[in-house]
């Protein structure tokens, strides 16, 4: 049903590359009842521009490229900005940088989810993850790829396989790796 699912998926959102895989086409009624055995989950954040320096957009070199990222019920807002390439203040974070943070932690989670179910006992974890995007002559920009780095420590030597085994499946499941469409690559490290 899973891989029915994620052939739906995929047919809707990349009919071209799902027709050249041979990927099987179905109708509008199962889509509807794949779909609902599927659990949705919904996700807010605000964005708010703080950059008008008193002439809001009025020339490209006007305005600041300063946002706050924020949301109900959370501590703090992210102070965000554009990449110092373009204008933006290098002290805040750039979306860029926080798609590689999204998918460094959402693959930490997991990695701590399975080890915590498999009796892996994590007492360190870190990675420096880094994101390769391609600038195109138009301007527009891509990732080709993001490599996570994650070391981690555990308390049993025995078990450094099987921890190393379970950022494999970690990368399976999380949403955030397999919603990209650009490599999502891990080199991870374990020591007890």
């Amino acid at each position: 049903m899973a891989e029915d699912i994620r052939c739906v998926w995929q047919a809707l959102r990349f009919p071209d590359t799902a027709k050249a895989q041979g990927l099987p086409r179905r109708s509008l009624t199962y889509n509807l009842v794949a779909m609902s055995a599927t659990h949705y989950h919904h996700y807010r954040a605000a964005n708010r521009w703080t950059g008008n320096l008193g002439k809001g957009t009025a020339a490209y070199a006007a305005y600041s490229r300063n946002f706050e990222l924020s949301g109900a019920g959370k501590a703090a807002p992210i102070a965000g900005s554009s990449d110092s390439a373009f204008r933006g203040d290098p002290a805040r974070y750039n979306p860029e940088e926080l798609l590689v943070g999204a998918l460094s932690s959402c693959h930490m989670l997991w990695v701590l989810h399975l080890c915590a179910d498999a009796g892996i006992t994590v007492t360190d974890y870190y990675d420096e993850a880094i994101g390769d995007m391609v600038e195109n002559t138009d301007g527009s920009g891509e990732f080709t790829r993001v490599v996570l780095r994650p070391r981690m420590t555990i308390t049993d030597p025995a078990r450094i396989e099987d921890a190393i085994e379970i950022h494999h499946q970690a990368h399976k499941v999380c949403a955030l790796a397999r919603s990209m469409n650009f490599l999502v690559e891990h080199e991870p490290e374990v020591t007890a």
